[in-house]
């Protein structure tokens, strides 16, 4: 179960990364169309307009696309084999489901025409009730259906990679045996997925109640809910599971609702870019979206995380400085430039509790000071990209100066706290701990390798080594900054020639799934041992 969680978190990533580079257009977009920073002769210009309107109607697309785009994800990235098959056994089953959802609604007289506002409030009903009637259902793929945005995309992706891993190598008899193998996945998720359709169909109305009723409960929660959620979200960082928490505040309920243009607009991340794309946003309706956004990330990950770096730096034994220099220099800067803060964080997670607490209470606090100071910075990729594109260049409104304040504090706060803390109690961060020598003959020839100057086909050989040999290996992939890998045995591989390949740290989860960290790096390195197996 923990196996397939982890897996769950990370095919979650792909439609992320697809909605945060849309949101960085849609924030050149607003750059563009604001007359303040650019003029008013610019920002009118015809040819501008027109790139703007192309902007828009391209990433409206997008976010429409969602639902599907995470069935695609979940579905090809749970699969085990042969992925593009269960690819399309999904794009399948998501038109189906709905498409089934579609009949069941018609039987009972919903339709699109029926739930449309005008209908409604012609038929006694007032427009407020009329339009929390309608804004239940929306049209995907030119399909009347059950709004459940990627939940519903979720739901199918998990349903089919089950079918896809069951049935996509079992053989039938003779007369059908055209059938069997690959082939017979799209045949049973037409088969079933209908069942999987009447079952929400009767349960949907209860779970979106209760979804609505809990996303009001944290929007209304103030700066008390932010702060739970940014602990919560850092405390999450080791299992991987951050992830799951941090799309259901973007993309449903739980991250708030609001009308924007007399549509029903759900999710965080969902509010921010469809109100930003807007030529004059409403800037409340931008302060609310943007509570569980990248302005709780950039105090402590354009801020605090690059000073802990150089506090642990510091800290390090004056004659191995030379060797770790690297290693905080490149975890900093990449915490600094684009938030990707797992090359700092698991330099210490594991070996304090202290530390780890320090920063989740401190990650907690930035959300809070953000939501209690009022500041208005959107998109969820962090780092100073972010800050620059949705706070500095958007203007005054975002507030952005008071995130340069509090993050230069959190710079002094985070150095001085890490140096007393790894003192005060002797931590073996890196740079600290005891030598010892390298017991595996096999590691000799690897010692001090630059990862940056390793040849690809190298670096996967030596990765190979240090995990115990292609025998030792089941499954391979990878998120943002992690390997994450399925052993036959956990406890053979060699650690130390390990962090010779560039490794920042690594998780044990059990005696068969490690996750090792390689933070911007980890293309590379996963790129590299999968060719490595390939020619062994």
């Amino acid at each position: 179960m923990r196996t397939l969680i982890q897996k769950f978190g990370r095919t979650l990533l792909g439609p992320l990364s697809i909605i945060i580079f849309a949101g960085l257009l849609l924030g050149i977009v607003s750059i563009l169309q604001n007359p303040n920073i650019t003029g008013e002769t610019f920002a009118n210009a015809n040819m501008v307009q027109t790139i703007i309107d192309g902007i828009d109607a391209l990433v409206s697309q997008l976010f429409d696309l969602l639902p599907i785009l995470f069935a695609i994800s979940v579905a090809t990235g749970l699969a085990k084999e042969d992925k593009e098959i269960a690819g399309l056994s999904v794009v399948i089953g998501f038109i189906l489901f709905n498409t089934v959802i579609s009949f069941l609604l018609g039987l009972k007289g919903v339709t699109s025409e029926t739930m449309s506002i005008n209908y409604l409030t012609n038929h006694g009903h007032s427009e407020l009730e009329a339009f929390q009637l309608s804004s239940s259902y929306e049209t995907v793929l030119g399909i009347f259906t059950f709004r459940m945005s990627i939940f519903g995309g979720i739901l199918v992706g998990l349903w089919t990679s089950a079918l896809h891993n069951k049935f996509h190598t079992q053989q039938l008899p003779t007369a059908f045996s055209f059938f069997s193998g690959n082939r017979f996945v799209p045949i049973m998720t037409i088969i079933t997925i209908p069942i999987l359709s009447i079952i929400m169909f009767f349960i949907w109305p209860f779970f979106n109640t209760l979804i609505d009723g809990l996303g009001n409960v944290i929007s209304k929660s103030g700066a008390v809910g932010t702060f739970i959620y940014g602990f919560s979200e850092r405390l999450l960082i080791p299992t991987g599971l951050h992830h799951v928490l941090n799309q259901l505040l973007r993309f449903t309920p739980f991250g708030g609702t609001a009308e924007i243009d007399g549509n029903l607009v759900s999710g965080a991340l969902n509010i921010f870019n469809t109100e930003i794309s807007k030529q004059s946003p409403d800037i409340e309706t931008l302060r609310n979206s943007t509570r569980f956004l990248s302005q709780g990330y950039h105090p402590f990950q354009v801020f605090g995380l690059p000073a802990a770096a150089f506090a642990m730096y510091k800290s390090a034994r004056p004659d191995q400085r030379n060797k770790v220099k690297g290693l905080f220099l490149a975890g900093g800067l990449t915490s600094f430039a684009t938030g990707i803060t797992e090359p700092v964080e698991f330099a210490f997670i594991f070996i304090s509790p202290t530390l780890w607490l320090f920063h989740a209470f401190m990650a907690g606090l930035s959300f809070m000071l953000m939501t209690v100071f009022n500041v208005s910075i959107g998109n969820a990729g962090g780092g100073l990209m972010d800050l620059s594109i949705f706070g500095i260049l958007q203007g005054t409104y975002t507030k952005w100066p008071l995130v340069v304040l509090i993050g230069l504090i959190y710079s002094v706060v985070y150095y001085f706290v890490f140096r007393f803390v790894i003192q005060k109690f002797h931590l073996m961060t890196p740079g600290r701990e005891k030598e010892e020598p390298i017991s595996i003959k096999s590691d000799e020839q690897y010692n001090n390798i630059d990862t940056n100057e390793t040849k690809p086909e190298e670096l996967g050989e030596q990765i190979l080594i240090a995990l115990g040999g292609k025998d030792n290996i089941k499954e391979i992939d990878n998120c943002i900054s992690r390997l994450r890998l399925v052993l036959e045995d956990t406890s053979i591989i060699n650690e130390n020639l390990l962090k010779e390949t560039g490794s920042m740290g690594m998780v044990k989860i059990d005696k068969h799934n490690i996750q090792v960290v390689y933070g911007a790096k980890v293309e590379k390195s996963a790129r590299s041992l999968k060719n490595a197996i390939k020619k062994s």
